[in-house]
């Protein structure tokens, strides 16, 4: 592990992120653009964690960590593997209407673990497919081809389809018995789904779709902070790796007089205002240990940790404050508050680093480490290898903290804002004109 306690603010984030981008380095297939879920083993693709990767490439050109002919190429084998995927629906296809399974071996890309067509994953990797429309805008042969494939991957989703005649987009569809028995219901990550399905110049969804989800929404307060609900901190971070939020309000924001963005900033007070009163009393818990969201934890059928008396949930979504919680935290989730928080968000880095150095491996964070559970040299309990989705939002997070990049790059596509105004946000930099470009 690079020494990396002493760096400043901006040579440590460089550090982390530069990190982060290497997961993408090493984990994509190169003939086909798709990437591993996680590092370990066997590991099969997840198509959200593809949209995570498209994004990374023109951040790394940016930066400087890859040209961009390189970033265009690999850019060019995922969107042409899908293009070309078998969209059939059948159980070994890659997708269907214009989605995709959730999961997909990586070599061949058809479908695994009887996964399900997964809209929000599909939503996220579209997402990523728009960001490399945004980025790639030259006049060659390439990236004319890379736009060209962007827009037929998002003009063939049939969103329409995705409600089933209901009120709010269904979660899935499997071939082996239909749409999954529940559709989107609470604030979550979904916001970017719809906003994606509502700019649809083929099969959009209509407003009163998204009405209709928001409707569903539980406003609280907690410790003195009204907030839109939503008890893993990644819900509150993965539509705004795309979209900035600050200063646009949908009518449900306008109504409680705040906005996304400022959401996203009360959840991180209220994640810090948890783990300092400790309900249960986990070690680590405090003003600068928190981050609890959807990540790999210890399990009850792990062997090392079976005397544990606590129930353990291995692979969950954490929250607060009303849990699950069993004593796991995710270091990559404070690092993905830095725009909401950054003060506030580094600290917490620094400390868990310093005081947990074992849940740092390459420069990268672990999914999830566990300080209530150690071995027998008092190191806290880590996750194996590494997980794409942490990865990407990592490395979107702090780009956007850095420079406003993907921020930036996104306001330009014509797809998102139409789709952000059938939703009813109104105001900041939606009301300017529309910039040159187009998704």
């Amino acid at each position: 592990m690079t020494a990396i306690a002493p760096l400043a603010d901006e040579a440590l984030l460089d550090l982390l992120q530069r990190a982060a981008f290497g997961y993408f380095l090493k984990a994509v297939n190169p003939l086909n653009g798709l990437a591993a879920d996680t590092s370990r083993d066997d590991s099969p693709v997840s198509i959200a964690v593809v949209g995570f990767a498209l994004s990374s490439y023109p951040v790394a050109v940016e930066r400087g960590w890859m040209e961009r002919t390189d970033a265009a190429q690999r850019s060019l084998a995922a969107l042409r593997f899908f293009r070309d995927s078998d969209q059939s629906g059948s159980p070994t296809a890659t997708g269907y209407k214009g989605f995709y399974y959730h999961f997909l071996d990586i070599r061949t890309g058809i479908r695994v673990w009887q996964s399900e067509l997964s809209m929000i994953d599909t939503a996220l990797l579209i997402a990523g497919a728009l960001t490399t429309g945004m980025y790639f805008t030259a006049d060659t042969t390439d990236e004319i081809e890379l736009r060209e494939l962007v827009d037929v991957l998002y003009r063939r989703i049939d969103w329409r389809w995705a409600q089933d005649d209901g009120n709010t987009i269904r979660q899935g569809w499997k071939p082996e018995c239909g749409f999954l028995h529940y559709g989107w219901e609470g604030y979550s990550e979904a916001i970017l789904l719809y906003v994606l399905a509502m700019g649809s110049p083929t099969y959009p969804i209509m407003g009163d779709c998204y009405r209709a989800w928001t409707a569903t929404y539980q406003w609280e307060n907690l410790y003195d902070h009204d907030y839109l609900y939503a008890g893993p901190l990644f819900v509150h971070h993965f539509s705004h790796a795309w979209i900035d939020f600050r200063g646009i309000r949908d009518s449900f924001m306008r109504e409680k007089r705040s906005d996304y963005f400022e959401n996203s900033r009360r959840a991180v007070l209220i994640q810090r205002e948890y783990t300092w009163r400790n309900p249960h009393e986990f070690a680590g818990y405090d003003q600068n240990g928190w981050g609890l969201t959807a990540c790999d934890g210890p399990s009850d059928e792990q062997p090392d940790v079976f005397n544990e008396a606590r129930r353990l949930f291995g692979y969950a979504a954490r929250g607060v404050p009303y849990g699950p919680d069993d004593g796991t935290l995710s270091t990559s989730s404070v690092l993905a508050s830095l725009p909401f928080a950054p003060e506030i968000a580094l600290a917490a880095v620094r400390s868990m680093m310093a005081r947990y150095p074992e849940m740092l491996s390459e420069d990268r964070f672990s999914s999830g480490f566990n300080p209530t559970l150690t071995d027998a040299n008092g190191r806290a309990w880590v996750s194996a290898g590494h997980y794409g989705l942490d990865q990407g939002i990592v490395l979107m997070m702090i780009e956007n903290h850095r420079s406003g990049r993907i921020w930036q790059l996104m306001r330009g596509c014509a797809y998102l804002r139409d789709g952000l105004r059938v939703a009813g946000f109104r105001g900041g930099w939606l009301q300017s004109p529309d910039p040159d470009g187009a998704c």
